[in-house]
């Protein structure tokens, strides 16, 4: 009888122990295969290469993709963005956090509150009308607000946190 209990434990274990490792394979990031357009560091869980995140265009095409149809400050008329949702990309690398830093490629940076990633589906832009977006055109990855859904958006604080060409995230 103590024997089949000690039996019974010692399977409980080994099924936790795979069903464990099962779950942490499920939320691990594949390495990118394309050229790399974005680089996530910081408090991460899920980094794919050393200690970061790195994504290719397919990659980040993959996490809730959405399309955001708005008025930007920078542009005249509106224009139909597609990118993935900000706030799946962060979940992607397991970001623990309330910010994250962005950067562009000419080193400008901004703050952003996760809070505004969960108050508002904020998206990386990708592309713009059906159009990958050029480095000359706020791309590869432009942080846009959907201005049109939300006119309190429109403030000085939220165009500085609208960074475009971005290349890094920052979890501190």
């Amino acid at each position: 009888m103590r024997q089949r209990a000690t039996s019974r434990v010692l399977l409980g274990l080994i099924v936790a122990v795979l069903l464990a490792s099962v779950s942490a394979e499920a939320s691990a990031l594949p390495p990118p295969t394309g050229e790399i357009i974005l680089t996530v560091s910081g408090d991460i869980d899920h980094p794919n290469v050393g200690d970061e995140a790195r994504f290719d265009r397919d990659m980040l095409m993959t996490l809730s993709p959405m399309v955001i149809e708005t008025h930007t400050p920078w542009h005249s008329g509106p224009g139909r963005y597609e990118g993935p949702l900000f706030r799946a990309v962060l979940a992607a690398v397991g970001a623990n956090g309330d910010r994250v830093r962005v950067r562009a490629l000419n080193d400008y940076e901004a703050e952003i509150p996760v809070a505004d990633l969960h108050d508002y589906d904020v998206i990386l832009a990708m592309t713009r009308n059906g159009e990958e977006m050029a480095i000359r055109d706020f791309g590869p990855l432009f942080v846009l607000y959907p201005f049109d859904d939300h006119p309190e958006l429109l403030t000085e604080t939220i165009r500085f946190r609208s960074v475009w060409q971005v290349e890094r995230l920052h979890v501190p």
